[in-house]
């Protein structure tokens, strides 16, 4: 498969894996560290440029820190001149958070896919959302979730 790379986040190494053996490929090199003040840093170890990116992402575990990595990883691939980012994220983080229950409460879902827009990310897969209002929502960036079920494990 030309022109694809692969790179795995710190949330689910060995899903990565497991994809990148099922497509032939070999993951991405990249580096990711906190700072002392907990900052995320990522420094991806190779060209991307005019390559087709995934980034296999969860949005469990340390949610707040797997999002920000996955943002900065987006980024990092197309400051790089990467052709296209595809985000692979089996759950949505905040995927609960879907619609306005009470007056003053935010649709966290939808700021969520709105900065992974903003980051830089083109598509988005993911599976199992908490329910089609973050697909049918009218902003660009939840247009760009694609709901699929991960068959090829």
């Amino acid at each position: 498969m030309p022109n694809i790379k692969i790179f795995s986040g710190s949330s689910h190494p060995d899903l990565s894996q497991k994809i990148a053996d099922r497509l032939g490929l070999e993951l991405g090199k990249v580096v990711t560290k906190k700072f002392s003040n907990q900052e995320t840093c990522v420094e991806i170890g190779e060209s991307v440029r005019g390559e087709d990116v995934y980034i296999v992402q969860s949005g469990c575990g340390e949610i707040n820190d797997n999002l920000m990595e996955l943002l900065i990883m987006i980024n990092a691939c197309k400051i790089a001149s990467a052709s296209r980012v595809t985000a692979v994220i089996p759950c949505f983080p905040y995927a609960r958070q879907d619609k306005k229950d009470k007056s003053r409460a935010p649709i966290s879902a939808k700021l969520v896919a709105n900065m992974l827009s903003v980051s830089g990310a083109d598509h988005i897969i993911t599976m199992d959302l908490h329910a089609s209002q973050i697909q049918v929502s009218s902003t660009k960036a939840s247009q760009l979730c694609m709901p699929v079920a991960l068959a090829v494990l």
